[in-house]
């Protein structure tokens, strides 16, 4: 379907709106309403600043599963060697700092002891385009040069398609998902194998699609070559896991150099639009 290719080159149609915001609810969530269009986001401070829902005129596209807190999108930092596992609490669920403007708001997380590098997040909208633009802030906070790259991770529902513009034979491992060719493009159809978690990278041009539900999640971000991602990683990631859970789509940006008190910005644009028939 050449539905998912056309959106890439075109803007969005539709009347924008102005930001909506909900002031820091009575639950401690602080959870923030911003949206453009039809186009409805809610990002909870409290909760590491994660992006908790993404709907088109009321339809939620994003996992919502709170068991075991495998929803919505968080922002990690890679390669994931740094940490291993769990990720780090300071960037990816604890408090973030909020300052918020008619146009814009920016959430900064607290500074991680385990890795000092501080995280923050800017929420703004193009209005012509009708998309919500994240742009994620790595600071440098350490007294030593450090090596980072931006990761975004994205939990929807365990079905629907992921679509991105890769070779099928650069999708690794190979054959772990039963990805096909179509209209030129890597296409699956998200499938289930019984107890067993699947990963895959993939080297894209700089745009991912999520179809479910009767919509289109389509981001873009900035396009790498081979040569750029941290080591280990990719610019497009996919995650199956077992048991018909959840599915995170992950895109991440260039592995960076960054001194002392350095810093340096990523952003993704986030479109979503009903599906054409």
């Amino acid at each position: 379907m050449k539905r998912i290719a056309t959106l890439l080159v075109s803007a969005l149609a539709g009347n924008a709106c102005m930001a909506q915001w909900r002031e820091p609810a009575l639950n401690e969530d602080q959870i923030y309403d911003f949206g453009v269009g039809k186009i409805a986001m809610r990002i909870a401070a409290e909760r590491g600043g994660r992006i908790i829902s993404l709907k088109y005129d009321g339809t939620e596209v994003l996992s919502q599963l709170t068991f075991p807190n495998m929803y919505g999108s968080t922002f990690w930092t890679s390669p994931q060697s740094e940490w291993n596992w769990p990720p780090v609490r300071e960037h990816d669920a604890m408090p973030y700092e909020v300052e918020k403007t008619d146009n814009s708001i920016v959430m900064t997380s607290q500074l991680s002891k385990k890795l000092p590098l501080r995280i923050r997040k800017t929420f703004t909208k193009d209005e012509k385009e009708e998309c919500i633009i994240v742009t994620y802030t790595i600071i440098n906070e350490s007294e030593e040069t450090r090596k980072v790259a931006p990761w975004e991770i994205t939990r929807v529902p365990s079905e629907g398609v992921i679509t991105f513009d890769a070779p099928l034979e650069s999708i690794t491992p190979a054959g772990l998902m039963p990805f096909v060719k179509k209209d030129n493009l890597a296409w699956y159809e998200i499938d289930h194998v019984e107890g067993e978690n699947r990963k895959i990278n993939a080297d894209g041009k700089g745009w991912l699609t999520y179809v479910n539900n009767g919509l289109e999640l389509t981001k873009r971000f900035p396009d790498l070559d081979a040569s750029q991602p941290a080591p280990g990683e990719a610019e497009i990631q996919v995650y199956v896991h077992q048991g018909k859970m959840y599915v995170e789509i992950e895109s991440q940006g260039a592995y960076t150099e960054l001194k002392p008190g350095e810093s340096f910005d990523w952003s993704v644009r986030w479109y979503l639009k009903p599906v054409e028939k």
